[in-house]
């Protein structure tokens, strides 16, 4: 008796401290007032920016990027929205504002909202406002002549908030194929299913490494979002308002000779066409799903 009594007390207080580990307490990844403990990275301007002293060819484009720790059009700055210090992203120029601090096992918060202005060639009516969350990032800026560095994606675009794009990764989700796509007219569009099969996503020809979210948990654009990221071990979870929208299982890097997890890397937010804000970015470390997100 003495035997199970004791073993059950060694259980309760392995649960209790997986416990409190997961509440562990929350810290700002952003301090409020300028962009210390990031870094940015912008591509090749649109030719329509005005930058006299950057390079073009003879048909007006810019042929290199502006590269690390260049911000001449102030994509990336500090302002106050709603009475409260945010991040302003313009979305000039497609880009990156990147932590210097790498992340694994961990709870991730944030908030975002629209801004006003768009910017060719994203700019038309239709077109939505588009940034995004890059995590379990495993390359450098601009590393490869790429855009955006490999990655996981947790999409941040009007009405498809929560989305995944494995960006130059392979990622697993449980998804079914949407009816009335995948045939000679359209391409395949997969949603998020948690009763589904595994399926991988990867961009590759003629896939765009896309998963849709389920459900559509964004608030009318003009408002605040709150975004959350669970990441542990080799899955991740996509929040969206207080509500999972997606579980992920294992990022694998294509850039080693042979595919590797990846279960850690910094975090970026996307300069891509449209303005947009952040605030509350603040994180916590884990050692298990907290208890409001587990399945």
């Amino acid at each position: 008796m003495l035997f199970y009594y004791l073993r059950a007390c060694l259980i309760f207080l392995a649960v209790l401290s997986v416990g409190v580990a997961a509440e562990a307490p929350w810290s700002p990844l952003w301090n409020g007032r300028d962009l210390e403990g990031w870094t940015t990275w912008l591509a090749k301007p649109h030719p329509s920016a005005v930058l006299p002293d950057e390079p073009r060819d003879a048909k007006g484009n810019f042929t290199q990027p502006l590269g690390s720790g260049r911000d001449p059009l102030s994509v990336f700055t500090v302002t106050t929205v709603d009475g409260q210090p945010a991040i302003r992203i313009s979305g000039q120029v497609f880009g990156e504002l990147r932590t210097r601090a790498s992340f694994s096992n961990y709870h991730l918060r944030l908030q975002f909202k629209w801004g006003q202005k768009k910017w060719p060639p994203r700019d038309r009516p239709e077109t939505p406002r588009d940034s995004g969350l890059l995590y379990r990032v495993h390359a450098d800026p601009g590393a490869e002549g790429r855009t955006w560095a490999r990655s996981t994606e947790l999409q941040i675009q009007e009405r498809d908030v929560g989305d995944l794009y494995s960006v130059g990764s392979f990622v697993f989700v449980r998804s079914v194929l949407r009816k009335g796509t995948g045939n000679a007219a359209t391409k395949a569009v997969y949603d998020y299913d948690p009763k589904g099969a595994w399926n991988v996503f990867a961009q590759v020809p003629g896939q765009d490494g896309r998963c849709v979210k389920q459900p559509d948990n964004e608030k009318p654009t003009g408002e605040w979002n709150t975004v959350e990221l669970v990441c542990v071990g080799e899955d991740s979870i996509h929040i969206v308002n207080g509500q999972v929208v997606m579980r992920l299982h294992r990022t694998l890097r294509l850039d080693a000779p042979t595919p590797e997890p990846v279960n850690q890397g910094p975090l970026i937010l996307q300069s891509e066409g449209a303005e947009i804000f952040y605030r509350g970015i603040e994180l916590r470390p884990i050692t298990a799903v907290p208890a409001e997100y587990a399945r």
